[in-house]
């Protein structure tokens, strides 16, 4: 019998690709306000706002002084008049309008995956922004439902979301559940304080400095298949009608 009936994906870099999204949505934003989309103003930006997510998931922040300062700290710091709430309505118009896959084979994989367990997104991020990128880049036909942050009110690694994700897709045995992501300090502590096993994506085979310990590492989504499916089902990959027999 397979252990595990129900996968949550985290979406940004593990099955979306949020640096072209964002790399991307910077350089529209940035011409938009006739700056200098320079790699040095784009690093900026970037160390700015990371500092301010990692302060989110800690809960030193609220979601809405993140949106309203890391455009204004971004100005202040390249010496640029301008209203930063609005230039950062701006970029999250331009985000959401880029729904680029982390590989080619993303949707195969969860076509195969969704054959034989149920799939979720939990990921953090503002909610049109999120929920738009996961329709228009064909992910969330496999998906029974996205839990974003800022909808639940809460971030990763919160378990609060993981609970709200379980309840709402009717889940009550945890053992049965994968938590699958590219962030050690987000998906996978996430996952391990909900007390869910934990998957993590380490395309890149980064060093793990240790702190955190998820139950399985992979470098690609493949990998996913002799740990989700039985292996009658890993047998016959791209047959039908494979679901788990409960």
């Amino acid at each position: 019998m397979a252990k595990y009936y129900c996968i949550l994906f985290d979406a940004d870099n593990t099955l979306l690709d949020f640096d072209m999204a964002e790399n991307k949505a910077l350089i529209e934003t940035l011409t938009q306000y006739e700056i200098e989309p320079s790699n040095e103003t784009i690093q900026k930006y970037r160390e700015i706002n990371e500092g301010l997510w990692r302060q989110l998931e800690k809960g030193q922040i609220r979601r809405d002084k993140l949106m309203n300062e890391r455009f204004t700290r971004f100005l202040k710091e390249i010496g640029k008049e301008g209203n930063g709430a609005e230039m950062n309505r701006a970029y999250l118009s331009q985000l959401s309008s880029h729904p680029d896959l982390m590989a080619d084979n993303v949707l195969d994989v969860l076509h195969e995956l969704a054959e034989v367990a149920t799939m979720a997104i939990v990921t953090n991020g503002f909610d049109k922004v999120q929920s738009r990128r996961v329709k228009e880049s064909g992910v969330g036909e496999f998906m029974e439902e996205v839990f974003v942050s800022e909808r639940a009110d809460s971030e990763k690694p919160n378990r609060k979301i993981f609970d709200t994700a379980l309840k709402t897709l009717g889940v009550e045995n945890r053992e049965h559940v994968l938590v699958v992501g590219d962030s050690l300090s987000s998906d996978i502590q996430g996952g391990i304080n909900a007390g869910l096993d934990t998957c993590w994506l380490n395309r890149n085979h980064a060093e793990n400095p240790g702190q955190v310990s998820p139950t399985y590492e992979i470098d690609s989504l493949e990998q996913l298949y002799p740990i989700v499916m039985e292996p009658d089902e890993l047998a016959r990959v791209g047959q039908k009608n494979r679901r788990h027999q409960i």
